[in-house]
């Protein structure tokens, strides 16, 4: 029974969210029903991240095995096409080891956050930014992202529903920058807390806007206390960029 590696990316602007719920439009419920659609195999397929309503992906990685092989430029090619106008589509597709799994085997995601900043709404890029009119320093934003950095209890960038059995993580990546009148901000870590990306987006745009300190994000990390938290920045804006893997020389192209 071989086992399937797929690059994904899509817009979350029309799903529930990644992971299938039922009477709700989900992008693993799309998915599932082209896989069924191209090899009439009912199949579950496993994500590497479980993106929230309206998070878009341009490397989310899933994996699913099938009875039967079929080359990985087929199961592309037909994934695709029996997608048809969904906002999803299969960037590529590997066979890959039994052993591997999408989420458990993974070791670093990359997610990437995008603000239009400038006083006019945003047009062509609509739905996949988070609109700030007002200036926004970035360095002071870049400055009080650093203070993130490592290994803390991320309580207070946690949502209450978060399932995690523990609010400790590292961050590896904590980087702000602008790009015209763009503002990037890019986190990576082994894994993340439920919304911690989005929550601590909307604290450091309070710093960037002058009504927090580099001091005061810090503050409210160290308070462990979801209520210490900023407001928490759309989902629009967020994007599940990539997701790194151990090397594994037994992937097939």
């Amino acid at each position: 029974m071989p086992r399937y590696r797929l690059i994904l990316e899509y817009d979350g602007g029309p799903y529930a969210g990644f992971q299938a719920q039922s009477g709700q439009p989900t992008v693993q419920g799309v998915l599932e029903q082209a896989i069924l659609g191209f090899c009439g195999e009912e199949v579950r397929i496993h994500a590497a991240g479980r993106t929230d309503a309206g998070v878009h992906a341009t490397g989310q990685v899933i994996h699913f095995d099938l009875e039967r092989v079929v080359t990985p430029k087929t199961v592309v090619n037909a994934i695709n096409a029996h997608l048809g106008a969904a906002p999803v589509a299969v960037v590529s597709a590997s066979v890959a080891d039994t052993g591997f799994h999408a989420r458990f085997s993974a070791t670093s995601r990359r997610y990437l956050y995008r603000i239009l900043n400038r006083p006019a709404p945003a047009v062509l890029e609509r739905g996949r930014v988070w609109r700030v009119k007002t200036p926004l320093d970035h360095e002071a934003m870049a400055v009080a992202a650093r203070g993130l950095l490592g290994l803390h209890d991320f309580t207070t960038f946690r949502d209450a529903a978060c399932q995690a059995r523990s609010p400790i993580k590292t961050l590896d990546v904590a980087a702000v920058e602008r790009h015209d009148e763009e503002i990037h901000l890019v986190f990576a870590a082994r894994s993340f807390l439920h919304r911690q990306v989005r929550s601590m987006v909307g604290s450091l745009v309070e710093v960037g806007r002058g009504r927090w300190s580099a001091e005061d994000l810090s503050h409210a990390l160290a308070a462990r206390d979801r209520a210490a938290c900023g407001p928490v920045a759309p989902a629009e804006g967020l994007c599940l960029a990539a997701v790194s893997y151990e090397a594994a020389p037994n992937l097939a192209k």
